[in-house]
C-alpha cells in the first residue's frame, strides 16, 4: 500500500470550506464525515481532514494559530502542467479563495502559483519538468 497523506486543517465554517474544497476538484467521502469533520479527497493518497475547531483541539493541546495572520505550515501539491497550476488556482479564486498571496515561480522548468483558502491556509500548486530539473542541477554540479 502507497503512503498517504492526511492533511488536517481547523476551519471556522466547516460547510464553507467543504464548498470551497469541492469546488476546487476534492471529493468528498462521506464515510468519515460528520457535523464536525469532512474528508476531501484530493487524490489516491492526499486526503485533507477539515476539522471544526472544537473537533481540532481533541488531537492537540496547542493553541490553533490564526492560519489568516500567522503561518504554521505552507502545503504544496503537484499538478501535470503549468496550465494544470492555472488551472486549479483559478477555480480556488472562483470559490472565493485569494489568489498568489506568495509570488508566483516560473523558472521554465518548474513553475508555481499558490491560493489560499477562506480559513487563511496556504497552498502552493506546482509544476515541474522533472529531466529539466536534472538537467538544471547536472549543469550546476559539473
Amino acid at each position: 500500500m502507497p503512503k498517504m497523506i492526511f492533511v488536517n486543517l481547523p476551519v471556522g465554517d466547516l460547510d464553507k470550506a467543504t464548498r470551497f474544497y469541492q469546488s476546487i476538484g476534492a471529493e468528498k467521502n462521506e464515510q468519515f464525515c460528520d457535523g464536525t469533520a469532512s474528508c476531501m479527497v484530493l487524490s489516491d493518497t492526499i486526503f485533507v481532514m477539515l476539522l471544526t475547531h472544537d473537533k481540532f483541539k481533541q488531537f492537540t493541546p496547542k493553541q490553533i494559530a490564526d492560519a489568516k495572520t500567522t503561518s504554521e505550515v505552507l502545503l504544496c501539491v503537484s499538478e501535470e502542467s503549468r496550465d494544470g497550476v492555472d488551472a486549479l488556482v483559478n477555480k480556488a479564486e472562483a470559490a472565493g479563495g485569494a489568489v498568489d498571496p506568495c509570488p508566483k515561480q516560473d523558472y521554465g522548468f518548474m513553475y508555481g502559483r499558490s491560493f489560499e483558502d477562506p480559513d487563511g491556509h496556504i497552498w502552493e500548486v506546482m509544476w515541474m519538468d522533472v529531466e529539466a530539473a536534472q538537467g538544471q542541477t547536472e549543469a550546476a554540479a559539473g
